[in-house]
């Protein structure tokens, strides 16, 4: 009888069923993607150095970058104190690039983040309601496809006076069009699939649809898309206020540090280069970082 109950207890015990193994949810596997890219992760750490530079941009900067100095103009590195030298009115170098961070990466985020919920929208309306919204929206945007991006963000921002604010509404205006058409593809993809068509069997509102089916399906790529346009927009925010329609002086910013000291080129280069290397440095890491969120929310990895 002892034996026939440990036999019943240990079937008992056997019969016991494994505990489920977790699913992974989308996100969840993109993030491990991501965290298991080396490349990835450097250039997103340079990424957030920088933006944290930025942010605390008072707390870092050695010195005042506008205090000007006669005498201590164009000096090289180490000069009283100062790591990278002068510019050309004697300021800080090191602090004018820490602050000229702030001005340079709010021009390249803002416009992008805009054009993303502009543009976005509009290509969602575009593309789940089809014909003549479609028609009116789409033809608009073809406008601006029109014109060369660099172009058409000089004209716009020259008509406006120029100006930090007035650059990102030029820069606003330029990447809406191509963000709105990749929305918009993607949902007259998501429109005509089964499950669009229950929920409409169902007397759920357009609203409704939109927002619990076709939104998931479009964020990823638009996302995809927006991040690669953060350098295309930092590049060309410092093209426009090296133009001078952008961030006006004395306020330090790259592209307008870079037009300052062009002419001191054959002075000092290497302090002349200083802006430029800012420059290609943050737009780089951006496009690579981009190009590492691509891969990891590539659906057929």
């Amino acid at each position: 009888m002892t034996q026939a109950v440990a036999t019943s207890i240990d079937t008992s015990w056997e019969a016991d069923p494994a505990p489920a193994a977790k699913t992974r949810t989308y996100w969840q596997s993109v993030l491990i993607r991501i965290f298991r890219d080396k490349a990835t992760l450097i250039f997103g750490t340079v990424v957030l150095a920088i933006v944290l530079l930025a942010i605390f941009a008072p707390l870092i900067a050695p010195f005042d970058p506008y205090k000007e100095s006669i005498i201590g103009r164009l000096k090289p590195f180490g000069w009283r104190g100062h790591p990278l030298g002068t510019d050309e009115l004697g300021r800080d170098m090191l602090s004018r690039l820490i602050y000229g961070a702030r001005s340079s990466l709010l021009m390249g985020m803002v416009p992008v983040l805009v054009a993303t919920l502009v543009g976005g929208t509009l290509g969602v309306i575009g593309g789940f309601a089809g014909k003549r919204v479609n028609t009116a929206i789409m033809r608009t945007m073809d406008v601006f496809y029109a014109f060369p991006s660099v172009l058409l963000a000089v004209a716009i921002s020259g008509a406006m006076g120029g100006g930090m604010m007035n650059g990102m509404i030029a820069l606003s205006m330029v990447f809406t069009p191509a963000l709105c058409r990749i929305a918009e593809t993607a949902t007259a993809q998501v429109r005509s699939l089964d499950f669009i068509e229950a929920a409409r069997a169902t007397g759920a509102r357009p609203l409704t649809i939109i927002r619990h089916h076709v939104l998931g399906n479009v964020l990823g790529p638009v996302f995809i898309y927006a991040s690669s346009l953060v350098s295309v927009s930092i590049l060309l925010a410092s093209g426009l206020s090296f133009l001078g329609l952008g961030v006006k002086p004395p306020e330090p910013d790259w592209g307008l540090m870079l037009s300052t000291l062009r002419q001191s080129l054959y002075v000092n280069p290497i302090i002349c280069a200083m802006p430029g290397a800012a420059i290609f440095v943050t737009s780089i890491c951006f496009n690579l970082v981009s190009d590492g969120i691509r891969s990891a929310m590539d659906v057929r990895q």
